[in-house]
């Protein structure tokens, strides 16, 4: 629509950060993309689902399909899977998996793979933190004291095996 003088918007983020007095909090905006459906309400505005904070494990969100985060209640599955132990990757790739298998099969190629991405952040308690998506090429940003940075996400499939939208 920028070509016919109409400004294209989207940008809804996730960002979690722990203070210097060791506590976590974490906000995620909502959705900010244009022309959406008319009604719909994403994952953003549902705790547990776009963001989800537990001071004493850590945080975690998310940006992209939130129809399919919903299901799932990823951001809060994300700081369980940390309160059981593991790192925050781990813990988001968990999350993926679980958005895979409750991915209705229109949205599922012939393997089983998503025919749409979804972005996961968590920052665990301690200072630990991860981005994983289900395809390779996520980036996210981090700031703490070696200065602002992007970094890769994990994540479970190559971007060569991505299906097509059709």
């Amino acid at each position: 629509y920028a070509e016919r003088g109409i400004p294209w918007t989207h940008g809804t983020i996730n960002m979690n950060a722990v203070n210097a007095a060791g506590d976590v909090s974490s906000c995620t905006t909502t959705s900010g993309i244009s022309w959406k459906v008319p009604g719909r309400v994403g994952d953003s505005p549902i705790i547990g689902a776009g963001e989800y904070t537990d001071n004493t494990v850590g945080a975690a969100g998310s940006t992209g399909r939130g129809e399919s985060n919903i299901m799932v209640c990823g951001a809060f599955l994300a700081v369980e899977y940390m309160r059981q132990g593991l790192d925050p990757q781990s813990a988001l790739i968990k999350v993926m998996e679980r958005v895979i298998e409750h991915t209705e099969p229109r949205l599922l190629d012939d393997r089983g793979r998503p025919r749409f991405d979804l972005s996961f952040y968590a920052l665990a308690k301690d200072g630990r933190y991860a981005g994983a998506t289900a395809y390779e090429g996520g980036r996210f940003a981090v700031c703490d004291e070696k200065g602002p940075r992007l970094e890769d996400s994990g994540f479970l499939f190559k971007r060569s095996e991505r299906p097509s939208r059709e």
